[in-house]
């Protein structure tokens, strides 16, 4: 999850504030911001005490005052449009821009949901139900082919240089572990993987808002001790807010 809200005050140097937590999600708009060389301010969201779901923090992703933006995808559209002079996150040319935005919402609408449904089942869900580990663990290997293809021709996924589409995917792929999946049948998609963890502004970006180790670990896990520790708190949480509403 992440929101961004700007400081109309500054506009020649615009601040932010990022409402970020260490997901996938959240490292889109980090990784973003890091890339263009933006201000911001980090605020972590606290998800085991369910802070999210404050009303302080409703407000703020459901009004316009100051014009927060909420959904990463939309985070990533609205700096490129807004905060992106040099085209950094879309491209200038149409067609190559389009490309780029096919790519997100293909993100969006399904590698993001797919994956994210393949942590529950593997690592929180409070029952394993073999079934549904698969058939998410299998769509997502699905959708890392459909990558994989579109890797083909190019060393990113909208051409021949970074784009929103590839930090959209990012942080998805380097996780892959966690959904106790593999990359072993997707060269040119691991390659891509390495590609992307060099870039220094990704790199920032995935240490926001706390130190990863995941590009220094090789994206592989810790040991099986600290990955059930890890699995467990996190499953408390996630089963109390759905619990919540």
């Amino acid at each position: 999850m992440a929101a961004v809200a700007a400081d109309a005050a500054s506009a020649a140097a615009p601040k932010f504030t990022l409402y970020t937590v260490g997901t996938p999600n959240g490292w889109k708009a980090s990784i973003a911001l890091e890339l263009l060389g933006l201000p911001y301010h980090v605020h972590k969201i606290r998800l085991s005490q369910q802070e999210q779901k404050e009303e302080w923090f409703l407000k703020l992703s459901h009004t316009n005052d100051d014009f927060p933006v909420f959904e990463s995808g939309a985070i990533l559209l609205y700096l490129a449009e807004n905060h992106d002079p040099e085209h950094i996150l879309l491209p200038q040319d149409a067609k190559a821009r389009s490309l780029a935005i096919q790519w997100l919402m293909w993100q969006m609408g399904g590698l993001g949901p797919m994956q994210g449904q393949a942590y529950h089942f593997v690592r929180y869900a409070p029952e394993r139900i073999p079934y549904a580990t698969k058939r998410y663990q299998n769509e997502t290997l699905r959708l890392y082919g459909v990558m994989e293809r579109g890797l083909a021709t190019s060393d990113f996924l909208a051409g021949d240089r970074l784009s929103a589409a590839d930090i959209a995917c990012f942080g998805w792929v380097a996780d892959h572990k966690w959904a106790d999946l593999s990359l072993d049948d997707f060269p040119k998609l691991k390659a891509w993987l390495y590609r992307m963890a060099a870039i220094d502004g990704v790199k920032r970006g995935l240490d926001v808002p706390d130190k990863n180790n995941l590009i220094d670990n090789n994206f592989g896990l810790p040991d099986a001790a600290e990955v059930e520790r890890a699995a467990k708190q996190t499953s408390k949480w996630v089963l109390e807010g759905n619990k919540s509403g």
